[in-house]
């Protein structure tokens, strides 16, 4: 496979791993492309076109040095120059894949995490407060990656030549979706059964062996887990902690998640939700694995880094 056959690939898993319908994908697009049939010239050069096909700003590829059959694959988590010099270190390196954004993607992380208004309305929350509540954390995310230095990894590829690409939110619903199955087909009755669950599964393991394994965050072990929700594994990052209280009105009993903020934590607690913090790298790993996999069976070599737990599915 070349990289733009990787690419859309990645692409074509992470909307088919979408929790919302192909149909509501496809307005979005839509409406996008209207919006940008509107635009002025000025505005045109400026947009983003690759979004009027791709629905995930996080997931791109960020420099194409040659676009050649991709035999060997460093990929890691979080790629910085670092990585990038161990990939000319090792040689033969066709291709370097980030799970987590870089360059224009990392700018414009915050666009994908309208996502999580329509899980959250899947999941009872009124799609009006979700986008209420969601805008000011959507803003703060905008601010917050807008100062950063986004280039520079993707600066470092291209003066040693390095084809580079991101995976960030089509994966996290690659593991979005594992997870949910899994759940549904289990039904854990309390949060001691859904650790249990998510033990079996060997990132988690992998994960809990090196102290970063599943934890509960907020509840008892011996808590009833009530309705189930993984609001928290995909759409950019964690969402609005003010949202708690109306994922709880909603019916919602338990929150599993990647990561929490101190706030996030505290407006659980007083909102009577169990939240299961799964693991950010082992979560992470998971759906890159799930992607990684297809590539391992088109003969492709996949070198882990940079907090990558590969674990191989491919059969």
């Amino acid at each position: 496979m070349k990289v733009k056959e990787i690419y859309n690939l990645a692409v074509k898993m992470g909307r088919e791993a979408d929790f919302r319908p192909v149909e509501q994908i496809d307005k979005l697009l839509k409406w996008r492309k209207e919006k940008f049939d509107k635009m002025s010239s000025e505005e045109k050069t400026e947009f983003d076109q690759e979004s009027l096909e791709n629905p995930y700003s996080d997931s791109r590829i960020l420099h194409l040095a040659e676009d050649r059959e991709i035999k060997r694959a460093l990929v890691g988590i979080d790629i910085d120059p670092a990585e990038i010099l161990l990939a000319k270190e090792l040689g033969n390196i066709d291709l370097i894949i980030s799970h987590h954004p870089l360059g224009k993607a990392l700018a414009s992380l915050h666009e994908v995490m309208e996502l999580q208004c329509d899980v959250l309305s899947q999941y009872g929350v009124p799609i009006n407060v979700a986008e209420g509540l969601m805008r000011e954390r959507i803003s703060e995310v905008a601010r917050r990656v807008g100062s950063g230095n986004h280039q520079q990894v993707v600066d470092t590829a291209k003066l040693l030549g390095f084809n580079l690409m991101c995976s960030h939110t089509v994966a996290d619903n690659l593991a979005a979706r594992f997870l949910k199955e899994k759940i549904e087909k289990a039904s854990p009755e309390r949060i001691s059964d859904l650790m249990k669950l998510l033990r079996e599964i060997k990132e988690y393991q992998i994960a809990a062996k090196l102290c970063a394994g599943p934890k509960i965050f907020v509840g008892q072990s011996d808590n009833r887990c009530g309705k189930i929700a993984l609001t928290e594994i995909t759409g950019g990052t964690e969402g609005s902690p003010k949202l708690y209280e109306k994922m709880a009105i909603a019916g919602l009993g338990t929150i599993i998640g990647m990561h929490m903020s101190e706030e996030g934590k505290k407006e659980a607690e007083s909102a009577n939700l169990n939240v299961v913090i799964a693991g950010h790298m082992s979560s992470d790993s998971l759906g890159m694995n799930l992607f990684l996999d297809e590539l391992e069976k088109q003969g492709m070599e996949i070198i882990p880094c940079s907090g990558l737990i590969r674990v191989s599915r491919a059969k």
